[in-house]
């Protein structure tokens, strides 16, 4: 009688049991336990003309699905015959073979055979990589399990011993199957078992454990991997084939199958059970590396290498690291500015490190201070380094604790021919790009939370995205803390995100009523419209190509362009504060003023501290007072500098990475002894030779001058990415020019500065303009780093 094996192994999937939780274990045992129960059966038909019966000398043994006891319905077998090249003749093993081998070809069953000694497995594992990694899972099905164990103990032992040897083999090896099959995460048709976070992935995992290298994760690795093998379970009953690649055609019966609502809801699934897998590989992979340059010969003791970052963080072995003495319990912050010194340097988090902070660190209060604000948004800002950063948080769910409304995008799929991720990361490589387009807009904060949110909208039934994500947009704005004018603004952006590349694209944009249209959307104000105009770019070139042809970019830079036209130069600076609200702080430094000193008070703050100085007015005063700040190691994040009467009162708002106060009297001496014509206190200032901002991208330089700004001074514009020193170069820029600042707003947002300057020629009067173009192309090249 003839059995149709592969209906008897679809009927036994149990298609009514694919909803019930828990369901896959037991599906896939209960298909691994008919499967080993047929080949024995056939076995020992095929082993009866023996003398011995099959039970000396040889074995079949199963590799792959089987042997794990997780092959789906329709999977293919995996079979070795192993014999110890003594107890039968060549004729026999060959003969044997055949009985075996063929009834399962007559059946239809995919079969993939080999017939081996024992030597022979070791040279075949030691030649070929996929071979060695498929026989660490050998187990015995019949016959002599004696020759099984010599082979599985055998290739592990070689395993283990040349695993170091192997291991630049295996990466690139990885790496290049990674690259014919593509991600799962990306993909339009993902390849469940080649694909990158896919099922052969666990393999690799297996092995690096195997190897002695390192552990592997477990817990939500694993319940990944069963996901993954259920999505692979209901494709081969759905399509009746053993099929790996999940196809558009198939995804209504798989999600039907598996009760899922529809095919987001089934990719969904697909998608984060691959990043978990993706996520976990890489982080194997990387310990597994520290592992091998661990064993190689050092000279002197071997003690860690531990490069402060700030903050209590620490950079070891290509990891940012938390130090002994960090609190993160007493620290709120410190989780999100070791996410910020992650993603600056292209380092991962230590996987230790990332779960001490997230079990010990609270969601931020509702609303978020300012501190927690700045620091959030300069992780936005840290361009390419933010990508690997935000998946190690999201993955632990970080993310959500951060922004609960997160989760209605997260590992959602947009199936279609312009995107080409999920909407999460597609909102993540907006900000990337947004990033690099900060110099090009006044508040690059506000544009990295817009770039962040504009598809949060993105959900199930939505039917317009744009219109439903901006109240979301907003009451998020509003939880960070925002002012309700940018909170205003963030909504308007995410509402109308769409409007500027659907009018250039689909209205003549020469036609004036475009643009009236367009500035309309925009509330008539400059300063929008920029924004809009880098939203739109970022959002196009993360969608793909497709999004962001040389067509397109023109079109909209153009109907920008007419729109900037139309609006006119509505630019203008932030003017001096009143001078009267000034009048205690000079009555309570005056005690030093009559006697020639300098006045400083450090007050702690949440965010590092606000430092206090009045000092009578001199030239080269600001870029003093920013050098020996930065000599002191702090981060300036906002200051004003006024002048009232000869008196100058500095407020710098700073943070402390080395978790020290500025020394206010060792400062104020500072300043004195600068006031004299004295420069040594300058001697500890940091002044890297090749300039790296701190954002992690590099942004042009602009300096303007801000026309109509002040009647009594020039007022000059600077846009630049952060850096140490660069105030003090700003600073010292003027003083040869011989330029007084008389006052100063100086704000860094997002990473990038936006810093407007009052500035005087001798006799207190302003710049004449042949002098000012030399003053601009003389600070572009400071903040660049190229002054002398």
């Amino acid at each position: 009688m003839t059995v149709d094996h592969d209906a008897r192994r679809l009927d036994l999937a149990g298609t009514r049991e694919f909803t019930l939780p828990g369901a896959g274990p037991p599906r896939r045992e209960r298909l691994a336990s008919y499967g080993r129960d047929w080949l024995c059966g056939l076995w020992l038909e095929a082993v009866a003309p023996l003398r011995s019966n099959g039970q000396h000398g040889v074995a079949l043994a199963a590799v792959g699905s089987l042997a794990r006891g997780d092959g789906g319905p329709l999977s293919d077998v995996d079979l070795v015959l192993i014999h110890d090249g003594r107890s039968l003749s060549t004729a026999d093993v060959t003969a044997l073979a055949d009985r075996v081998w063929y009834p399962i070809w007559d059946a239809g069953v995919r079969l993939d055979h080999s017939v081996r000694t024992l030597s022979e497995s070791r040279a075949v594992a030691s030649a070929d990589l996929s071979a060695a990694v498929g026989m660490l899972d050998l187990v015995v099905l019949a016959g002599d399990p004696v020759v099984v164990a010599g082979v599985r103990a055998s290739v592990a032992h070689d395993w283990r011993g040349n695993a170091r040897r192997r291991f630049p083999e295996l990466r690139e090896s990885l790496q290049a199957r990674h690259q014919r099959h593509g991600s799962l995460v990306d993909s339009a048709q993902p390849q469940l078992k080649e694909g990158r976070g896919g099922l052969r992935d666990m393999a690799i995992l297996r092995s690096l454990a195997a190897a002695w290298l390192t552990d592997r994760p477990h817990g939500g690795v694993d319940e990944a991997y069963g996901q993954l093998l259920d999505v692979r379970d209901a494709l081969h009953v759905v399509t009746g084939r053993g099929r790996d690649r999940l196809g558009p055609e198939d995804l209504d019966g798989v999600a039907a199958l598996l009760g899922h609502q529809d095919q987001d809801a089934l990719l969904t699934v697909v998608v984060q059970a691959a990043r978990t897998i993706d996520f976990a590989l890489d982080g194997t992979m990387r310990r597994a590396g520290q592992s091998q340059r661990a064993r190689t010969l050092r000279v002197g003791p071997r003690r860690p290498v531990l490069r402060p970052l700030g903050y209590g963080l620490f950079e070891h072995d290509g990891e940012v690291v938390l130090g002994a003495r960090a609190t993160p319990r007493a620290d709120q912050l410190l989780l999100i500015r070791a996410a910020v010194l992650s993603a600056r340097s292209q380092l991962p988090l230590a996987p230790a490190t990332l779960a001490n902070l997230c079990r010990d660190v609270q969601a931020p209060d509702i609303p978020w201070s300012p501190a927690i604000r700045d620091a959030f948004v300069d992780l936005l800002a840290t361009g390419p380094g933010l990508r690997q950063v935000w998946e190690s948080l999201d993955l632990a769910g970080v993310i959500l604790s951060w922004i609960p409304q997160w989760r209605a995008v997260r590992s959602r799929p947009q199936r279609n021919a312009v995107h080409r991720h999920t909407v999460d990361r597609h909102l993540v490589e907006t900000v990337v790009q947004a990033a690099s387009l900060s110099a090009d807009v006044a508040r690059p904060d506000l544009l990295l939370v817009a770039a962040l949110l504009h598809d949060i909208g993105k959900v199930e039934g939505a039917l317009d995205h744009a219109a439903q994500g901006a109240p979301v947009a907003r009451d998020i704005a509003r939880s960070m803390g925002f002012a309700e004018r940018d909170v205003d603004l963030i909504e308007l952006l995410v509402r109308e995100h769409l409007s500027l590349v659907e009018l250039a694209t689909r209205r003549d944009i020469e036609d004036p009523a475009t643009v009236h249209t367009l500035c309309a959307a925009v509330g008539e104000q400059r300063e929008v419209l920029d924004l809009l105009a880098a939203l739109t770019q970022a959002d196009a070139i993360a969608a793909g190509p497709k999004a962001w042809t040389p067509w397109r970019a023109s079109l909209v830079t153009a109907l920008a362009g007419r729109g900037r036209d139309l609006l006119g130069d509505q630019q203008g600076a932030a003017g001096p504060e009143p001078t009267g609200h000034l009048d205690a702080v000079i009555t309570a430094g005056m005690q030093d003023l009559v006697i020639g000193a300098v006045h400083v008070e450090v007050t702690s703050t949440q965010r590092g501290a606000l430092i206090q100085i009045v000092a009578i007015d001199r030239l080269g005063l600001f870029a003093d007072t920013a050098g020996l700040l930065d000599a002191a190691g702090v981060v300036v994040r906002t200051a004003r500098v006024q002048t009232v009467d000869g008196v100058a009162v500095n407020r710098w708002d700073v943070e402390c990475p080395s978790g020290e106060l500025p020394d206010g009297p060792q400062l104020a001496r500072s300043l004195e002894q600068l006031s004299t014509g004295h420069r040594r206190p300058h001697g500890g200032v940091r002044r890297p030779r090749r300039v790296q901002p701190l954002t992690g991208v590099s942004a042009v330089t602009r300096a303007m001058v801000v026309p109509g700004g002040s009647l009594d001074a020039t007022v000059i514009e600077v846009r630049s990415a952060d850096r140490p020193g660069l105030l003090r170069d700003i600073g010292m820029t003027f003083a040869r020019c011989g330029l007084a600042v008389r006052s100063a707003h100086v704000a860094t947002y997002a990473g990038q500065t936006l810093d407007t300057f009052y500035v005087t020629a001798a006799g207190r009067v302003p710049v004449q303009p042949p002098a000012v173009a030399q003053v601009i192309a003389a600070l572009i090249d400071a903040c660049d780093g190229r002054a002398g």
